[in-house]
């Protein structure tokens, strides 16, 4: 026997074909399925709170309301998106993917996890030096107290170590290293002395933070997405701009906050160049000498005796 179709059983079937679309951001069934996931993510207390669609208003370290957050909806679709880009848990993206001054960056957990766990390299060593000579460094911290903002000059005695992150890739058998990492790299780079600064308190953990995050971005870019971890961004932030050579130079955090304009660079007039012979410096065209003239250029270079 025929089963029979009803106008109920087509209308349900239409309507389970619609909500089972992929998430995309570039199709309109895509986009709305997206969007559903991401307003259930958004009102879970679960989510880092760049990610809920309300934002806890905190007197004296207690919860005295919620306000809406209108950028908790957006950043779940995108980090719903990069979740799917990379085969992924969207909780375990959304859990480890930190917004620093308006840029998402990973947590070093989750770029030694994706390592280890991607299946092309035996899981993540490092090779961290023993303790060198101690030195003494002096650098300068802010705080505030009393209502003020205060800068305060200290010191302190670090060891210098090195660090260098190495896996085994498995098609080749061969050792992969990445960059070595020092605490003298920590002092030139300035991320040692920054105000808040993890290296004067753990530099163990951020001598290997800062290995894997190096060894990743050489041999594995597609795990991090271009992305950085956010002790680096922590450390400083990379400008958008470029200098004269095409370099991106290393802009630290602190100097791009309360942060006076420079002045404009003063051009040297360029000195007047020497007009060339034979051009008329009025109208810039070449007057072609007369016939005397080259004849009696002529007889300068012959020696008739």
């Amino acid at each position: 026997m025929s089963q029979t179709t009803t106008l109920a059983s087509l209308q349900t079937s239409a309507v389970a074909k619609a909500s089972d679309a992929p998430m995309s951001l570039l199709t309109g069934a895509g986009f709305e399925q997206i969007q559903r996931v991401a307003k259930a993510l958004s009102a879970s207390t679960l989510v880092p709170v760049q990610y809920r669609a309300f934002a806890e208003v905190k007197e004296y370290g207690k919860v005295v309301g919620h306000t809406p957050n209108g950028a908790g909806l957006p950043n779940c679709i995108v980090a719903l998106n990069m979740a799917q880009r990379m085969g992924a848990d969207p909780l375990m993206v959304m859990q480890n993917l930190y917004v620093i001054e308006g840029r998402p960056s990973w947590s070093s957990q989750f770029i030694i996890a994706s390592i280890n766990s991607c299946g092309r390299f035996s899981p993540l060593r490092f090779d961290l030096s023993e303790p060198g000579k101690a030195e003494e460094i002096e650098y300068s911290t802010t705080f505030w107290k009393d209502g003020k903002k205060v800068t305060e000059k200290r010191k302190a005695k670090i060891h210098h170590r090195t660090c260098t992150a190495w896996v085994i890739e498995k098609e080749t058998g061969d050792r992969l290293d990445g960059p070595t990492v020092s605490m003298q790299m920590a002092i030139d780079e300035g991320w040692l002395t920054k105000n808040g600064s993890k290296w004067l308190t753990m530099p163990e953990v951020m001598l290997r933070y800062r290995a894997a995050s190096l060894l990743g971005r050489l041999y594995a870019p597609e795990l991090l997405m271009g992305l950085q971890t956010v002790e680096e961004l922590n450390d400083y932030i990379e400008p958008r701009d470029t200098d004269i050579q095409g370099e991106a130079t290393p802009v630290h955090v602190d100097d791009l906050r309360d942060r006076e304009p420079e002045p404009p660079a003063v051009v040297d007039v360029e000195e007047e160049a020497e007009v060339p012979e034979g051009v008329n410096t009025e109208t810039g065209e070449i007057v072609e000498p007369s016939a005397q003239q080259q004849g009696a250029g002529d007889d300068e270079g012959l020696n008739f005796e």
